[in-house]
């Protein structure tokens, strides 16, 4: 639990306004801003739901209340991670790994978090940068979840050369739809699909998944937070891209690299004492007996 009762005089508000739930939770919003006496900053979508507050500006804000899925969350949350910004997920959504509350649960925890009832579930990012063919070096992204490399345009088979180290040893160099480089946090994302492990949230490490590998020896591999991975396209003249979150990214020309680190910034996601990542795998994955109550 939080040592004192926290002090959020602005509080931004991100998320899809498609939503069915949006109008209602927009004026519980409304409501708790009034009760307690802070500021609402909305993003643009949601102006006409919040009438009359500022603009949400990242470096601004005290709080970051996200109204969705995890793809929402996921998007805000790398617009205040380089200012440690704590952030709220609102479940709008259907699976909702990351966020913590439902709509009609906002009410309430919010009333704890206002009384300091609730504790942060720290994650770490990534940086991810891309090496261009002729030594430039691309702006750096910011992943919460994952990097994932893989094929663009037509149907072909990628051979990668995956490194590790400030020295880049090599693994190996394989054949494979492409990889996935992940932090604990994404093990349940894509990762988890191509049949990667689910890893602890606080475990200090990246997973590395390729995508379809052909040939059966090669295997997901966890490593060390602190640990450089650089990979390298080997196939001449073919089309990749870069996906970074599942949201944004760019393409990777045939002799280019891509290298990942553990990024500067973390994210803080508000949880409550009922809570943990356990509970969520039991929810979310439904792993209980048909019948038995979920806790």
């Amino acid at each position: 639990m939080a040592a004192d009762p926290p002090v959020f005089r602005r509080v931004g508000v991100v998320g899809q306004a498609r939503q069915a739930e949006i109008e209602s939770v927009a004026r519980t919003l409304r409501d708790l801003a009034e009760r307690h006496g802070f500021e609402l900053r909305a993003e643009e979508t949601l102006a006409e739901h919040l009438p009359g507050a500022p603009p949400f500006q990242p470096g601004a804000v005290d709080l970051l209340i996200t109204l969705g899925g995890d793809g929402t969350l996921l998007s805000g949350a790398r617009a205040v991670a380089p200012f440690g910004t704590p952030v709220l997920g609102v479940n709008l959504g259907h699976l909702g790994f990351l966020t913590s509350v439902t709509a009609t649960e906002l009410d309430g925890s919010f009333e704890r978090l206002m009384r300091g009832e609730y504790w942060m579930d720290t994650r770490f990012t990534l940086d991810v940068r891309v090496h261009r063919p002729d030594g430039a070096e691309g702006e750096p992204y910011l992943a919460l979840n994952d990097a994932v490399l893989h094929k663009g345009g037509l149907a072909r088979m990628l051979r990668l050369a995956v490194h590790v180290g400030e020295e880049r040893e090599e693994i190996g160099t394989y054949s494979a739809d492409g990889i996935i480089v992940s932090t604990p946090t994404g093990s349940t994302a894509y990762s988890l699909s191509a049949g990667g492990p689910i890893v602890e949230p606080t475990v200090e490490c990246m997973i590395a998944t390729p995508i379809c590998p052909h040939t059966l020896a090669v295997r997901p591999l966890v490593l060390p937070a602190d640990m450089v991975v650089t990979v390298e396209v080997r196939t001449p003249n073919t089309e990749l891209l870069l996906t970074v979150d599942g949201q944004e990214g760019e393409r990777l020309e045939s002799g280019g690299r891509l290298v990942i680190r553990r990024g500067s910034a973390t994210v803080p996601l508000v949880r409550f004492g009922d809570q943990s990542f356990f509970s969520t795998l039991r929810n979310k994955l439904h792993w209980i007996e048909r019948g038995e109550r979920v806790r």
